[in-house]
């Protein structure tokens, strides 16, 4: 039996699975086998080549142990990955104990949110049909290229892209990567800062009406106020250093989201519809509005599954050896997030068109719920159900904010080859918040923020990774691989552009709308 294992044990350099040696880097992001022979056809020599069977035939046990385990070293110092020591500065990349639990954490606290509150607001807009359907389409497609960016993370041997812009940089050049890129993640990361702040706000606000009751004073604290109390709070938890060191914070947004997406769903259809419901989309007076209003509807369903401008940094937090990639962890992470987000999102789009219809406020569903059955339900449910919708939001903003706090320090520290100090790093934090929070107060109307926003960072989600996918990984010209990502990378650009312009359509005609609008 001892014999047989150890026969076992050393033939795994002939077994056509796992290369005793790493891959030969050709051309940026291609992999090319180890060279033959013109004549015989066997293999060149190789750091672990002369630790072969046939080698090892003759020699003792204890030496043959020794061996293999030489050639298990050699094998993971070919796979150390060419660090940047700036990125041991850096809040994405400072620290690597990641593991699938970590993962899980942080992507379910980035995929589920506030966005699934105004899911329904689509719905209103698209009716029963179209709603589902453009809903489960952008599941699995969203599903898709998250795999693929997985997948991408390691697609070359001895190198890690990090974070999103590297990634593209490596499969569209580093000038064009960068502009395709860097705009579009910034702007996902700052406008959901945004977005977060309204909603918090608001959300804060509606708490403190509900537990004060009518012993409130007779001055209460203004809508902006508000915002500016929850942006405080937001700077305070903000001074976390990295990545992994929110990572229970994600448990706590990915708890909260859970609970109050049920709570908001559950507590809708338990109460009688409200009359004059109707389910068909919302009338609009010309054939161009309605379009326009169709369009920013499918920007909202889009942008509730933003999250991919976090999936490199959250894998790059991760170890990652040559027997243990960071790759599986990841993905497990990840499909048990998804699982959990889509118990969340379709529940609170479906069940909340049931329950109000196109009577939906544009703000959501704690707008409906609030205004329809705030004397029909408890003050405590209600106000449990407000209160953990603030704690999502404030575990959102700090995972949403870290890409930027790390493009913030990256520029900092290549400029003067130093680690941030604290006070540095407090800085850039603290001026970010107000910064969202002065967006905020200008841009006060959330819905059609949401679909602008869905529309401008589609790209990230549903286009940009398929085009990765055929740059870095080469399938085979006009294979089904090939026409697949293509197809799906340019119906992500054209889908971009019609939705953008249904945001902005949608933001001029809310704009018109609360011209004479003071917030209270």
């Amino acid at each position: 039996m001892e014999e047989r294992l150890e026969t076992e044990l050393i033939s795994i350099p002939a077994t056509p699975r796992v290369s005793s040696t790493p891959e030969i880097q050709t051309l940026p992001g291609q992999r090319s086998p180890r060279k033959v022979d013109g004549g015989g056809g066997k293999l060149s020599w190789t750091p672990t080549s002369f630790i072969s069977p046939r080698f090892l035939s003759p020699i003792g046990t204890p030496m043959k142990k020794a061996l293999v385990n030489m050639k298990g070293y050699l094998e993971e110092m070919g796979h150390l990955t060419k660090l940047n020591p700036q990125d041991a500065w850096l809040p994405i990349t400072e620290s690597r104990n990641g593991n699938a639990h970590y993962a899980a954490f942080h992507n379910l606290n980035a995929g589920v949110g506030f966005q699934a509150l105004v899911l329904p607001v689509a719905f209103s807009f698209l009716g029963w049909s179209w709603g589902i359907v453009s809903l489960t389409i952008a599941y699995f497609w969203q599903l898709y290229t998250l795999w693929i960016l997985v997948q991408l993370h390691e697609a070359v041997p001895g190198k890690r892209y990090n974070r999103y812009v590297e990634l593209a940089q490596a499969a569209f050049g580093e000038r064009l990567g960068l502009w395709l890129a860097l705009f579009p993640t910034v702007y996902l990361s700052a406008g959901t800062a945004t977005a977060l702040i309204l909603i918090g706000g608001e959300t804060m606000k509606l708490f403190f009406e509900i537990v004060c009751g009518p012993l409130c004073s007779s001055n209460p604290l203004t809508t902006v106020e508000w915002y500016l109390v929850f942006t405080s709070l937001c700077i305070v938890l903000s001074q976390l250093p990295n990545l992994n060191s929110i990572a229970g914070l994600s448990l706590i947004g990915a708890i909260t989201a859970i609970f109050y997406s049920t709570m908001v769903w559950v507590l809708s259809v338990s109460q009688p519809r409200p009359p004059n419901i109707s389910y068909d989309p919302i009338s609009v007076p010309s054939f161009s509005e309605s379009l326009f209003s169709f369009l920013n509807a499918l920007g909202i369903i889009a942008f509730a599954f933003r999250g991919h401008n976090l999936v490199l940094e959250i894998q790059s937090t991760m170890p990652s050896t040559f027997k243990h990639p960071a790759h599986v962890p990841m993905w497990k992470g990840a499909k048990v997030a998804y699982f959990f987000i889509a118990m969340c999102l379709f529940p609170v789009a479906i069940g909340g068109f049931w329950a109000y219809g196109n009577l939906m406020p544009s703000g959501g569903m704690l707008n409906a719920l609030f205004a329809f059955h705030s004397h029909d339900i408890s003050r405590g449910l209600l106000a449990m159900t407000f209160l953990l919708v603030v704690f999502s939001c404030l575990s959102s903003f700090q995972i949403y904010s870290m890409p930027v706090f790390d493009s913030f320090e990256a520029s900092y520290t290549s400029r003067t080859n130093r680690p941030c100090s604290v006070w540095v790093r407090s800085g850039f934090r603290v001026v970010y918040g107000f910064i969202n929070f002065f967006i905020g107060v200008a841009l006060p109307f959330l819905a059609s923020l949401a679909g602008l926003l869905g529309g401008l960072t589609l790209p990230v989600t549903f286009a940009y990774p398929c085009f990765m996918w055929v740059l870095i990984k080469k399938p085979a010209k006009h294979s089904f691989n090939w026409y697949f990502n293509w197809t799906l990378g340019w119906l992500g650009i054209a889908f971009s552009l019609a939705f953008s312009f249904g945001g902005i359509w949608s933001m001029v005609n809310s704009g018109l709308k609360l011209k004479f609008f003071k917030p209270n």
